[in-house]
């Protein structure tokens, strides 16, 4: 670990997670309902953008015959989180039309990877992608669009999907981001609003698309980091029309979805990146300040707390940076905006979560975890992860717990702090790649084939 200036110039941080799914709202406009932290998760990371539900009761522990109020079956593949608004629960999914030919493509991919060979690709079949709206009670489909059928034009990652990006809502509208295949936005009924094509988007070593939009005012704003000319567009969340659209000369690949942050300035887009995370001004585009440091495959979203941003990645390399938004311009390579670097074990997929004045973070196929804390970059601890052999879920908290879910279904519940402990393993039949969401009681698991309610239950 680095500290880029001493202990006591440091400030408390926080985090605002907004990737593959992100949204947040303007101070100048507020949606028809309120939101609040018990009742709405309008985007992947949640109310506050940070991972945590801070007035959230989940259950600690669970099982397949244990408090599952209900386990629905989804079509298709997505790694996409649930969002919910009100008595709508979102999802969004690709559903093959051709089983036979997409199983061939999927076991080739597999002996791709089992060979030692790379990179294991799923070459593409014909699609549906789809957006629904279900039940938070019972798991029913309240309707279901077809956005877009077709070939998508390239393929995807062994353990991805066609779609991967989270659907995201303002109140009024719900947006359905599958990005080279289109933007959709839906009244909250399913009626069609709008709808984008901003072209074909050409990922590393076809890799596959996994950018959510996140909303900022009156604005969608979408990130196009790819092999092609990288950019990042700014919608009218209303009608679709291009707002603004700023080139990103020199980026490639990346994942992340942009975070939206008020400063006492102006309001910023952040986007991490290989070659540098940069902030944005919301209302045109221009390029606010700039810095190096991320790993190739930048994919874990920013967060945010208190004027204080982190970024991260863990390709090739570890990189976590905290960075003052106050007074933050140009280049800001050895200035005191780097209020500290952290350069050990951070992760490479899942996002991190911050609560209290902890960053809590997993290392994905190493099983490792790690809490450092907030303010001054110091590792609290590091330990293996039992039970737990891949993460692909960025960690949610809740009634001061940590909820870690593995991709082979295992789930850990950690007590919040700075000592590692575990207060329960819970484990479903199903593999878990989407981050869940915690929603008053309830804990909403979308697994590889199923959607699970998660809450108390009585015997």
């Amino acid at each position: 670990m680095k500290l880029a200036v001493s202990v006591g110039t440091l400030v408390a941080s926080t985090a605002a997670l907004l990737a593959p799914c992100a949204s947040a709202q303007s101070a100048k406009e507020e949606p028809k309902k309120e939101l609040t932290a018990a009742s709405d998760w309008s985007q992947w990371r949640g109310p506050l953008g940070t991972g945590e539900s801070p007035d959230a009761t989940p259950p600690l522990t669970w099982s397949e015959s244990k408090n599952v109020r209900f386990k629905v079956a989804v079509a298709g593949e997505s790694l996409a989180s649930p969002i919910l608004w009100g008595d709508k629960l979102f999802l969004l999914t690709a559903v093959s039309q051709d089983n036979a030919a997409y199983k061939k493509s999927v076991e080739a991919a597999q002996e791709v990877f089992d060979s030692g060979e790379w990179p294991p690709k799923v070459e593409p079949v014909k699609q549906q992608f789809i957006i629904e709206a279900r039940s938070p009670e019972d798991g029913r489909v309240l309707w279901s669009r077809i956005a877009r059928e077709g070939v998508p034009h390239e393929s995807h990652y062994l353990d991805s999907s066609f779609a991967c990006a989270s659907a995201v809502t303002d109140g009024e509208l719900v947006y359905a981001h599958f990005g080279s295949n289109g933007t959709y936005a839906y009244t909250l009924d399913g009626k069609l609003s709008w709808q984008v094509d901003l072209g074909n988007m050409t990922t590393r070593r076809g890799f596959g698309e996994g950018s959510s939009p996140a909303i900022a005012g009156d604005a969608l704003i979408i990130n196009w980091d790819h092999e092609g000319d990288s950019f990042i567009v700014a919608l009218d969340k209303r009608t679709g029309k291009v707002m603004w659209r700023t080139d990103r000369p020199g980026e490639v690949t990346s994942w992340a979805t942009p975070l939206i942050v008020p400063t006492k300035t102006e309001t910023q887009v952040i986007v991490p990146a290989t070659g540098f995370s940069r902030g944005y001004n919301v209302k045109d585009g221009r390029e606010i300040w700039r810095l190096a440091g991320m790993t190739t495959n930048t994919i874990p979203t920013p967060v945010h707390r208190d004027g204080i941003v982190y970024l991260a990645s863990g390709y090739r390399g570890t990189m976590m940076q905290a960075v003052a938004l106050d007074g933050a311009k140009g280049d800001l390579a050895g200035t005191p905006s780097v209020r500290w670097t952290y350069d050990r074990d951070t992760p490479y997929v899942a996002s991190v979560l911050l609560m209290g004045d902890q960053l809590y973070f997993a290392k994905h196929f190493r099983s490792v975890f790690s809490s450092i804390n907030a303010t001054t970059g110091e590792n609290l601890y590091t330990t293996r992860l039992p039970g737990i052999h891949n993460v692909y879920a960025s960690p949610l908290g809740a009634n001061g717990r940590v909820y870690l879910f593995g991709r082979g279904g295992t789930s850990l519940v950690i007590r919040q702090g700075p000592e590692f402990e575990v207060l329960a393993t819970n484990v479903l039949d199903d593999g878990i790649d989407a981050t869940p969401a915690i929603i008053g009681n309830d804990l909403y698991i979308r697994g590889r084939h199923h959607l699970y309610r998660i809450a108390e239950t009585p015997e």
